[in-house]
């Protein structure tokens, strides 16, 4: 009789965690799966931790709630697979704005990461150059052709549109630039609207209308009591043996499998980041990363808009790209005494020098700088704590998705790959990633 297979998941970030409960779903019973974290505590960039006695999200806070083909993201599926459908809650207002020249403008809707389906609806914050986004004949992208966002948007609706719009939304998710992302690994929908569509804002319109929003539909949910409660349910429900401090600096072909430190197994999901994975292959790493910073700052009873927070342009010349207003954001995070959570991202993809500077010069900066965004003076914080995350957020170049089919091609059946690092940045494409990755060495097997 064949004994039950052994699987190593390399890497203890939602992905591997994913991909450690899909195969307790789906693998023939008596399979072992073994988790390799090199870190203290599973999770990655999923962490909860506490500013002046309330949790707070020290990474990713929420998650998408739909999918784009339809019906629950993976991240609700797997909130729900895990006995945490009771803990899934929404935002209490999802008005989000821009900071432009001392002002919080309100976020234009309509728009796909800041491109617009409908110009006029931008107007106020940014003039589209609309006469460019003529109908030339033809499609935006040939069949197989990828571009950097930014030059698409500059090319067909000028440089306010990105440098007000798009800029600050990428840079909002990725850390990142316009003009170094590439369209087809940040908006897989856009980009293949492009491939069909004359004009942009007509792309636009279509990607849109490929992935519809059910009428009072939230956007996005969390967990009650913060996301490590959804990393802990999964890490407990897969089933999963999880080894704590245990990197794996070496991955080895060997008769009838692969040798992962001590132990021989038979498949290998490698849900690591594209730089260590790159090193365990053998080959170039596909991408580089951006190092962020998260400041939260607890404030006694500010006056803050009535906003979910805001994105800030590059050209304002602040070090925050981003502020969140957890306790407005979010109903279960307020608290009796009055007290604000306020979060602020800090820093971009080549700024990673501004970083350089220790905890209390950066909270003071973030204090300073989101008084003057704000445009009204913050009381000092009674507690504040700064998370920094190195190599955090992935800059997909122009030709990335291409490179990640080819490099996958060349792999053996019972070894994948999966995260952020190949598929895409944001909880539910992280679950999806490794569950897909668990499938796939599932045939492996087979």
């Amino acid at each position: 009789m064949k004994r039950p297979p052994k699987v190593a998941v390399i890497g203890g970030g939602i992905a591997g965690l994913a991909a450690a409960m899909r195969l307790r779903d789906r693998a023939p019973s008596g399979t072992t799966v073994t988790v390799y974290e090199q870190s203290g505590a599973v999770g990655g960039k999923l962490r909860t931790g506490a500013v002046a006695g309330s949790a707070v999200e020290l990474g990713a806070e929420a998650f998408l709630v739909r999918d784009p083909e339809g019906g629950d993201s993976a991240a609700v599926a797997l909130a729900r697979r895990v006995g945490l459908s009771d803990a899934l809650v929404h935002p209490a207002t999802g008005q989000a704005a821009l900071a432009l020249h001392g002002t919080l403008a309100p976020m234009p809707g309509g728009t796909l990461l800041g491109v617009p389906a409908d110009l006029e609806k931008v107007a106020a914050v940014a003039r589209p150059a609309a006469e460019r986004d003529h109908d030339g004949g033809r499609p935006l992208l040939g069949p197989e052709e990828d571009i950097a966002v930014g030059a698409l948007v500059r090319r067909r609706l000028g440089d306010e549109v990105v440098d007000r719009l798009v800029d600050p939304l990428l840079g909002g998710v990725y850390a990142g630039r316009a003009d170094r992302l590439s369209l087809a690994a940040t908006m897989p929908g856009l980009a293949r609207a492009a491939r069909v569509e004359h004009t942009l804002s007509g792309a636009v319109r279509s990607a849109l209308a490929a992935a519809p929003r059910p009428p009072g539909l939230p956007v996005f949910a969390t967990v009650t009591g913060g996301v490590s409660r959804l990393v802990a349910a999964v890490a407990e429900a897969s089933g999963a043996e999880i080894r704590l401090g245990a990197p794996v600096r070496e991955l080895v072909r060997v008769p009838g499998g692969w040798q992962v430190g001590p132990d021989t197994v038979d498949a290998v999901v490698l849900a690591l980041p594209a730089r260590p994975a790159a090193r365990l292959l053998g080959v170039e790493p596909l991408l580089d990363y951006a190092s962020v910073a998260l400041v939260t700052l607890a404030l006694p009873a500010p006056r803050l808009p009535e906003l979910s927070g805001f994105l800030v342009p590059a050209g304002e010349g602040t070090l925050v790209k981003a502020a969140t207003f957890f306790s407005t954001k979010w109903a279960h995070m307020r608290r009796d005494d009055g007290v604000a959570l306020v979060r602020a991202s800090v820093g971009r993809y080549g700024e990673e020098h501004l970083l350089h500077t220790g905890d209390p010069e950066l909270v003071r900066t973030v204090h300073t700088e989101l008084s003057t965004l704000v445009g009204i003076p913050l009381p000092e914080p009674v507690d504040a704590r700064v998370q920094r995350w190195g190599g955090a957020l992935p800059q997909y170049p122009v030709g990335h998705v291409a490179r990640v089919a080819a490099l996958r091609a060349t792999l053996p059946p019972t070894v994948a790959l999966a995260g952020a690092g190949y598929d895409g940045v944001g909880i539910p494409i992280c679950v999806r990633s490794g569950e897909t990755a668990a499938d796939d060495v599932l045939k492996g097997l087979s």
